[in-house]
Formats: C-alpha cells, structure tokens, sequence
C-alpha cells in the first residue's frame, strides 16, 4: 500500500514537473522569435467571438499553443502516452483538455466537448490527424463536431525559417531560436447540421485540402518542402 501511494505521488509530481517545464521551454522559445501572419482579417471575427473549432496538424502544434495561451480553449487531447504531455502543458497554458480522439474514446470525448461549448462559450481546438496519424489527413470526427455544435471550423498552420524537421510519422516540426515564423489561417468551413454522411466526407475531405494548401504554403514561403 505505501509503496503504491509513493508510485502514485511520484507519478503526480513527474506530470506536473513535465507540464511546467514543457511550457517554460515553449515560453523561452518564441520569446525569440519574430512572428508574423497572414489573413488574420478573415480570422479575426471569429476569435472576438469565440464560436469557432480551431483546427491544426499534429505537428504544428507549438507555436499555436504558444499563441492561444491563456485563452482558456477546450482541446481534444488524445489517450495516448504523447496526449498526456500535450494534455499537461496546455493545461499549465491555461486550457482544459478533454481526453480522447476520433478512434478511443471518441463518442464521449465529442459529446462532452459538445457540452463544454454550449454551456461555456469557449472556443476549441482539434488535431484532426492526431494521435497517430496519417499525417496530413483528417479524421471525420471534426466534421462531426462542427455539425452538431453548429460552429465553424477555422483552420490555421505555421512555418519557419530556420527549423528541424523531426523523422516522426507526423514530422514535427521544432523552430530555431532566434528565427522568423509565419502564422496563416485558412478559410472557415461551416458543416450544415442536417449534412449526410456522403455530405460528411465531401466536408472532411475539403477541410483536409485547405489544411494542406495553407501548409504547403507557408512551408514554400520559406523554402521548405515536407511531405
């Protein structure tokens, strides 16, 4: 018993110190840096009023968590071993995370997000092709989310100058200090509410295009190409 007790603790203060340190290292970073964006004027409205799901490749996640810190947004935050890391540093970020993702757990997760947002007129975020992939594909249950919520779905990516490409199956990607980054938003995408399920996939499927035109995008504006 005591020594389940001393696992447990042990357990708690190693979250907590991974959290605290994730987001000091994502602090200290872009500290440094010098952002830039585009068509934040098309995104603008949405942000001011908070009725939107903001969605983003699995690995572009730091900066835009850097951005919305203290926003207090509610994110679809996976299971998984690599969840509980993202879950612990937006939480230190000011954010609540919801646990689950479009294959376990998902039915719950989406319902109890769609109850968060109802009641608290909060703003979302997804990772569509989280937790583990295909990269750069978008998995259904944010079409699904936006349809029964009633918000629209504002895509948003990034790039930098000066990066290293990880080899994971996401290729993540971790910015240079010191160097230049550029935030796009995309077009918002509004599901109908009585959409199908055919209607469902042709919305997925133009979601997952402007998601990888905005990033291709601003991956070539800086010379990169990842595929």
């Amino acid at each position: 018993m005591i020594r389940s007790l001393q696992h447990k603790t042990l357990d708690a203060i190693k979250w907590e110190m991974i959290g605290r340190l994730g987001k000091l290292f994502i602090d200290l970073l872009f500290s440094t840096t010098r952002i830039e964006f585009e068509e934040f004027q098309v995104a603008r409205q949405f942000f001011e009023s908070r009725k939107v799901i903001v969605v983003f490749w699995h690995s572009r996640i730091l900066l835009i968590s850097y951005l919305f810190k203290g926003e207090n947004v509610v994110a679809l935050v996976s299971r998984s071993k690599d969840g509980e890391i993202i879950a612990r540093i937006i939480e230190r970020q000011g954010h609540e995370a919801v646990r689950g993702s479009t294959s376990k757990g998902g039915l719950r997760a989406l319902a109890t997000l769609i109850k968060k947002l109802k009641e608290d007129g909060r703003a979302a975020v997804i990772i569509p092709d989280g937790p583990q992939g295909p990269r750069f594909k978008v998995q259904p249950g944010v079409i699904t989310l936006a349809r029964k919520s009633g918000l629209p779905i504002l895509p948003i990516t990034y790039s930098a100058r000066k990066m290293k490409v990880f080899a994971s199956w996401d290729r993540f990607i971790l910015p240079r200090p010191f160097t230049r980054c550029r935030v796009i938003f995309g077009r918002p995408l509004s599901v109908p509410k009585d959409s199908d399920r055919q209607s469902d996939e042709r919305y997925r499927q133009r979601l997952e295009d402007e998601m990888c035109r905005i990033t291709n995008r601003v991956d070539r504006s800086f010379g990169h190409v990842i595929s």
